[in-house]
C-alpha cells in the first residue's frame, strides 16, 4: 500500500489522505495540508484553490438586486425581503439567494472610474484602465502564470459564453495562459476527437511529419509566440487522449442536478464550471448577459434574475455538499450599477459611481455586508471599494503576490491588481 501511495503525484496523495481522514476520523485535512499545495511561493497563504467568476454583462442594477432601497421613491415595484441572516435584506427577485445569505458577502460600496461598457468591462477584468496598445492580463491568466495548474491535462483558464475576444485574456503574458473559450456549455469541447478515417498510428505519423517541417522555422524564429504554437499542439494531443474530457460532458450529471441549475445557457454554464473546478481547472468565467436595462428595467430584471437566483443557489448548494465551497471562490461581478432615478422609458442608465458585487466560498466569511451606499443608492457612503481593490481581494484569496512587479515585453512594470488593496475584513 505504501509503495503504491509513493507512486502518486502530490495532489493525488493529498486527496487520498483527505478521503482516508474523512472515512476513518470524520475530519478533513484541507485546512492543515492542502492550501500550500496550490500557493504561490511568494504570496500570502491562499484560502481558495479555484475561482468561478460569474460576470453579469451590461451592468446589474444594484438597488433592484443586492442593495434595495425600500424607502426610495424610484425603487419601483420591487420590494426588499429578509434573508436567513437577520438585518440583511435583498430584492424580492432573489428569494433563493436570500435563504443562502449566510454563505454570501455583499460588497455594496463598489465604485468605478469607467462608465461605458467596453472600458468598464476591461477595467473589471484586469484592474487597469485601457490605454494605448498594452493588453493587460486577466485574473485567470495571472493565477495560472504565478501559481500554475493543478491538472496537467485540462486548460487552467476557461471562459463559458460571452465573446471570444472579451478582455481578461493572457494580455502580455505567454499566450498559453489565454482562456479557452466555449460558446455553448452543453456541446462539450469541440474538435477533440480524431476523424474516424484516421487511426492513432497515422495520427502520430502526421504529427512527426509536421514537427519535422516546422523544425527549421522554429530554429530561425525562436520566439515565445512561435514556440507557443507547438505547446498548443502538444497540449491538445494530450487532452485528446485524456479521461478528463468527461469533465465537459453535462450528460454525466444526474437529471435532478441538471434540473436544479435550470435549463438556461447560464445554468448549464455554471454546472459545467462546477464540473471543471472539480477536475482541477483553476479559473472558470461564466457570462450572463443582458443587464443593460435602459428600457423597461423591472420587466427585464424579472427575466434576468430568475436564472441568476436559481442557478447561483444551486451552484452554492452543489459546491457545499461536495466539499468544494471552502476551496472555490464564487464571484459575481459586473462593470457598473444602474442609476437610482428611472428615466422616461422606465429604465436605468449607467452608474459607475456606486454598485454591488458578491463573493462566496474560498475563505470568505458569509453572512455579511461590506460598505454602504446612501439612502438612494447613488453614492458610496461607507468603505469605498475600487475595482483594483476587488481584484486584489480575489488575488489575495488565491495566494497571489499582489505586490510583485511583473514586466511586460516593452519593459513596463505591472502588478496583479495595479495598486488595489485586498479587503481582508471579508475573510
Amino acid at each position: 500500500m505504501y509503495d503504491e501511495l509513493k507512486k502518486l503525484d502530490e495532489l493525488s496523495r493529498r486527496k487520498f489522505m483527505q478521503y482516508s481522514a474523512k472515512a476513518f476520523l470524520g475530519v478533513g485535512l484541507s485546512s492543515t495540508l492542502g492550501n500550500n499545495l496550490w500557493a504561490s511561493p511568494t504570496g500570502p497563504m491562499p484560502t481558495a484553490k479555484s475561482v468561478i467568476y460569474i460576470y453579469l454583462s451590461g451592468g446589474m442594477s444594484h438597488i433592484d438586486t443586492f442593495d434595495p432601497k425600500p424607502d426610495w421613491e424610484d425603487q419601483g415595484p420591487v420590494e426588499a425581503i429578509g434573508t436567513n441572516v437577520p438585518g440583511i435584506q435583498v430584492s424580492e427577485y432573489l428569494p433563493g439567494l436570500a435563504q443562502r445569505m449566510d454563505k454570501l458577502a455583499l460588497i455594496r460600496s463598489m465604485t468605478s472610474t469607467q462608465g461605458a461598457h467596453e472600458p468598464g468591462t476591461y477595467f473589471m477584468h484586469t484592474g487597469y484602465a485601457k490605454r494605448g496598445t498594452i493588453r493587460h492580463p486577466g485574473l485567470g491568466a495571472w493565477l495560472n502564470s504565478m501559481s500554475g495548474k493543478t491538472n496537467s491535462t485540462l486548460p487552467g483558464n476557461i471562459r463559458i459564453g460571452g465573446s471570444n475576444n472579451a478582455p481578461g485574456g493572457a494580455g502580455f503574458l505567454d499566450s498559453k495562459f489565454e482562456p479557452l473559450h466555449l460558446g455553448s456549455p452543453d456541446k462539450g469541447l469541440p474538435y477533440v476527437k480524431r476523424h474516424h478515417s484516421i487511426d492513432e498510428i497515422e495520427m502520430e505519423e502526421r504529427l512527426q511529419i509536421a514537427q519535422m517541417m516546422d523544425l527549421s522555422f522554429h530554429k530561425k524564429y525562436p520566439s515565445k509566440k512561435v514556440n507557443a504554437y507547438g505547446d498548443v499542439y502538444a497540449e491538445a494531443i494530450k487532452l485528446m487522449k485524456s479521461s478528463d474530457l468527461e469533465a465537459f460532458d453535462l450528460n454525466k450529471e444526474p437529471q435532478s442536478v441538471r434540473q436544479s441549475y435550470g435549463n438556461s445557457n447560464f445554468g448549464k454554464g455554471c454546472l459545467l464550471a462546477r464540473r471543471l473546478v472539480e477536475h482541477g481547472v483553476r479559473f472558470v468565467e461564466v457570462t450572463h448577459g443582458g443587464w443593460d436595462t435602459h428600457n423597461d428595467n423591472h420587466e427585464k430584471l424579472t427575466e434576468l434574475t430568475n436564472p441568476l437566483d436559481q442557478t447561483v443557489s444551486a451552484l452554492l448548494d452543489d459546491l457545499y455538499y461536495r466539499g468544494l465551497l471552502e476551496e472555490t471562490l464564487v464571484v459575481i461581478g459586473t462593470e457598473f450599477g444602474r442609476s437610482p432615478i428611472l428615466d422616461g422609458n422606465a429604465g436605468r442608465n449607467h452608474h459607475p459611481k456606486a454598485f454591488s458585487c458578491v463573493l462566496a466560498g474560498g475563505g470568505i466569511q458569509g453572512g455579511q455586508v461590506y460598505g454602504a451606499t446612501d439612502e438612494r443608492g447613488d453614492s458610496v457612503a461607507e468603505n469605498s471599494v475600487t475595482v483594483p481593490d476587488f481584484n486584489a481581494t480575489i488575488a489575495y484569496a488565491l495566494g497571489l503576490p499582489i505586490d510583485k512587479v511583473v514586466y511586460s515585453p516593452s519593459g513596463r512594470p505591472f502588478r496583479v491588481a495595479d495598486k488595489g488593496q485586498p479587503i481582508t475584513a471579508l475573510f
